[in-house]
C-alpha cells in the first residue's frame, strides 16, 4: 500500500468560443491526485489523503478517485470549495497555471485527520498542499510520524501563483531533506530554487542530509539521478509527438514508485541497493510512461498494459 496526499482540483481548459464567452472543460487534477490515480492504473494499491469539498466537483473527484480504485477512507469532505486550476497551453503544449482556491477544500485538512491515514509502505507528497496552511501542518505531521519507518518520497512542484514566496518553498525543501529518501524535483523548479545552481553539487549536498535517491527531470532533456552510494545515471527522454506536458511530471513520479515497488526496492535500504544497471532500467520505464501521457491530451496518465 502506498499513500498520496495533497491536493485535487479541477484543471479548466478553454474550449473554444461560444457567442456569449468562452467553453470551458473542466477536468480531475492536482499533481498528488495525478500520482495516486497514475499508481492505481500502474497496478499498485494507493490511498489519497486529502480534502475534497462536498458540493457537486467535490464529489466527481471522489468518483474519479474511486472508479480508478483508489482508497478513500483517509479522504475529507469539507464544507468548503474546490480548488479551480485554469490552464493555458504555448504552441509547445507546455502548461501555465492560474489557481483560484483561497478557503478551498484541498487547503484545509484538519490535523485531526492525520488519525485516520494507515500505515502503509512509501508516502507521496508534493505541490502546493506542502506550502499552504493549514493542510501544510497536517502533512507535515504525517511525515513526522512515518518517516522513520516508511519510504518518503517528495517532489515539490512549485507553484508561484500559489504561493509566490521562494522561501516558503525552499525552507520546506530543506525541513523534508533529512526527512525524504526518494527526491524527485523538476529542472524547472531548481531554477526556480537556486538559479545557476549546479544539480550535481546540490544533488551532492541533498545525499549528505539523509536522501537515499535524487532524480531530476529535464523534459525533452531527459532525466538525471544520484544515489547515496554514489551512483550516478543520465537517461534520455522517449521520442514522442508531444500533445502537451500536463501531468507527465506527474506520471514519471508514478512510474518510478510502482517500478521500484515491482523490483522489491521501495524502501530506504532498497534505494540503497539500486545498481547502475537497475537505476537505468527505472529511469527508462518512468521516462516512457512519461511520453505516453505527453503524446495525449491532458493529465491522461498510462495502465500497466501499455508499459508491458
Amino acid at each position: 500500500m502506498m499513500v498520496v496526499s495533497g491536493e485535487a482540483l479541477m484543471d479548466v481548459f478553454a474550449a473554444g468560443d461560444t457567442p456569449t464567452g468562452l467553453m470551458m472543460d473542466a477536468r480531475i487534477g492536482g499533481s498528488p491526485l495525478n500520482v495516486a490515480q497514475g499508481l492505481a492504473r500502474l497496478g499498485q494499491r494507493v490511498a489519497f489523503f486529502g480534502g475534497l469539498s462536498q458540493g457537486f466537483l467535490g464529489d466527481r473527484l471522489l468518483q474519479a478517485l474511486q472508479q480508478e480504485g483508489v482508497d478513500t477512507g483517509c479522504v475529507q469532505r469539507l464544507d468548503a470549495p474546490t480548488t479551480l486550476g485554469l490552464v493555458g497551453l504555448d504552441a509547445q503544449g507546455v502548461p501555465s497555471y492560474a489557481f483560484y482556491g483561497e478557503g478551498a477544500a484541498d487547503r484545509l485538512l484538519p490535523l485531526a485527520a492525520v488519525d485516520g491515514v494507515p500505515a502503509a509502505q512509501a508516502y507521496h507528497f508534493g505541490s502546493y498542499a506542502m506550502v499552504v496552511e493549514p493542510v501544510a501542518s497536517t502533512q507535515r505531521a504525517l511525515v513526522e510520524r512515518e518517516h522513520t519507518r516508511s519510504l518518503i518520497a517528495y517532489d515539490p512542484n512549485i507553484r508561484l501563483n500559489v504561493e509566490p514566496h521562494l522561501a516558503r518553498w525552499r525552507d520546506t525543501l530543506a525541513w523534508m531533506l533529512p526527512r525524504t529518501h526518494l527526491l524527485k524535483v523538476s529542472d524547472e523548479d531548481l531554477g526556480l530554487l537556486y538559479p545557476g545552481a549546479d544539480p550535481a553539487e546540490l544533488a551532492a549536498q541533498w545525499l549528505t542530509q539523509g536522501v537515499r535517491l535524487v532524480v531530476v527531470t529535464r523534459g525533452g532533456e531527459g532525466v538525471w539521478a544520484w544515489t547515496a552510494q554514489g551512483r550516478h545515471a543520465a537517461r534520455p527522454a522517449q521520442a514522442v509527438p508531444v500533445v502537451d506536458t500536463v501531468g507527465a511530471g506527474d506520471t514519471f513520479q508514478a512510474a518510478l514508485l510502482t517500478t521500484l515497488a515491482e523490483r522489491s526496492l521501495l524502501s530506504p535500504g532498497g534505494l540503497a541497493a539500486l545498481s547502475a544497471p537497475v537505476l537505468e532500467a527505472v529511469l527508462d520505464f518512468a521516462a516512457r510512461a512519461a511520453a505516453i501521457t505527453c503524446s495525449r491530451r491532458g493529465a491522461d496518465l498510462p495502465y500497466r498494459a501499455e508499459l508491458a
